[in-house]
């Protein structure tokens, strides 16, 4: 029985990755458990176990009186000296408990904390063992779907593929293996939640790390990514190596190793460009491969006006905004398309509101705090809807349209705003002629006063 015991404790701890002294320790403590159950919480006991005779020793101590009244944690001086003459009054007695004398009740409890302990302790190595491995790909079998995703089956343990970290329309059948990001290990009453991701950014950039050498050595430096996951993805990218082509890199001989990177990720289209810390470079890259005509900057608020040609309008937004979505993401700042027609009508209606706040003696955010964004709303406008502009007056608003007439600013307005009008239908046919959808709120959306436009090559 000894042998026995001592070699299923060592075939346990090797078969589990559990260390022995810690199954021990369970097992003393299953031990303990049981010894209580039959003689109760009080009573004094010691569980150790003895590697030469492969079994556990349990002693029972037991304090020596005059007279019992307490059989659990007495003895009496005789029974006591039947043992040892030695033993006096007072003294502490340890009688040796037959494991096998627990009985049947015991046996049952002492096997429901064995089982309850190594549970516990192979939970713990567990997350032990994954809880620094986040942002590192790892790989299993798809083993069932529940209400929270699918079910990964990593050979020791399970990991969690939640929903909102898919690919869209991705299709798994049981059985299929899959690779994904490890991204949280949270410890749960049921054992620790390996939760992975195949839709986070930082997915790519490991895919990139994993399949260009130049990104795993360092000569090239993954400087941000933006993804719509499954459709399209945007990586800037920067060399360290000024003999290193970084573009070049990550796209390998004949594209072998972006290849590898589109096939795991399902087809998912992906633009390499080139980092800039010049802001407007940057923008430019990054909105590829629409051509830019010129970009006006607003630091303060991270926003950017694009100007592109006219012809170049479908390229720049993207089929349902995607393109301009994702350099803006990417960027970090706020990007509003315009065509050069439709800017330069805008451009033209700012410069004359500028002229009508002059005249009037009112700042120009007051207009457009009001809503008026140009001279055409403010020509158009009831004297009653004016007044709702901060420091005007009956006076000032006679002013404002003698400045109108004067200037001829309502009739150059009304004939650039029909061309204006004629320019983003024609956009929204040219994109539909593509196969595109309706163009999106970007290509519609006005912005503050901007600085002067910054034209580019």
């Amino acid at each position: 029985m000894s042998a026995e015991l001592r070699k299923a404790i060592e075939q346990i701890s090797k078969d589990r990755g559990i260390d022995k002294d810690l199954l021990i320790d369970t097992l003393e403590r299953a031990v303990r458990s049981s010894v209580t159950k039959k003689f109760g919480e009080d009573v004094d006991i010691e569980v150790s176990f003895n590697d030469d005779k492969g079994e556990f020793e349990v002693y029972q101590f037991k304090t020596v009186v005059e007279k019992v009244k307490d059989p659990v944690m007495e003895i009496s001086l005789a029974d006591a000296q039947k043992q040892d003459a030695t033993f006096q009054l007072d003294d502490e007695i340890g009688i040796q408990v037959k494991v096998e004398d627990l009985g049947r009740i015991a046996a049952q409890s002492a096997k429901q904390v064995i089982i309850q302990r190594m549970r516990e302790a192979e939970q713990e190595i567990i997350y032990e063992e994954y809880k620094d491995r986040k942002r590192e790909i790892i790989s299993g079998i798809i083993q069932r779907r529940d209400r929270s995703g699918w079910i990964i089956n990593l050979g020791r343990t399970e990991a969690l593929l939640p929903k909102e970290e898919q690919i869209p329309k991705e299709r798994f059948r049981r059985g299929d293996r899959v690779q994904a990001l490890l991204i949280d290990v949270r410890k749960e009453g049921r054992g620790p939640q390996i939760i992975v991701s195949r839709s986070h950014p930082d997915y790519l950039t490991v895919l990139f790390h994993r399949e260009v050498p130049e990104v795993a050595d360092g000569f090239v430096r993954i400087m941000g990514v933006a993804r719509d996951p499954g459709s399209r993805a945007k990586v800037a990218v920067m060399s360290t190596d000024r003999d290193v082509d970084p573009v070049g890199a990550c796209v390998g001989v004949r594209g072998s190793r972006i290849q590898n990177i589109v096939q795991e990720l399902r087809g998912e289209r992906i633009d390499i460009i080139v980092w800039n810390p010049e802001i407007t470079t940057y923008a430019v890259n990054a909105l590829s491969p629409a051509r830019i005509s010129r970009i006006t900057v607003d630091e303060e608020d991270r926003g950017l006006e694009v100007v592109v040609p006219d012809d170049q309008l479908t390229l720049a937004i993207g089929r349902k905004g995607q393109n301009v979505k994702l350099a803006a993401k990417l960027l970090g700042w706020k990007i509003d398309i315009f065509t050069e027609s439709r800017y330069g009508t805008m451009y033209k209606e700012r410069q004359g509101l500028e002229q009508l706040a002059s005249v009037a003696e009112i700042p120009m955010d007051a207009f457009i705090a009001a809503g008026f964004d140009g001279t055409t709303a403010v020509a158009q406008a009831s004297d009653e809807q004016l007044l709702t502009i901060k420091g005007i007056d009956s006076t000032k608003i006679a002013d404002v349209r003698s400045a109108i007439n004067f200037l001829g600013l309502e009739g150059l307005e009304e004939s650039d705003g029909s061309a204006a009008s004629e320019d983003e239908n024609s956009a929204e046919e040219s994109d539909q002629a593509a196969g595109g959808e309706e163009m999106p709120d970007e290509a519609d959306l006005e912005t503050d006063q901007p600085a002067e436009p910054q034209d580019l090559p």
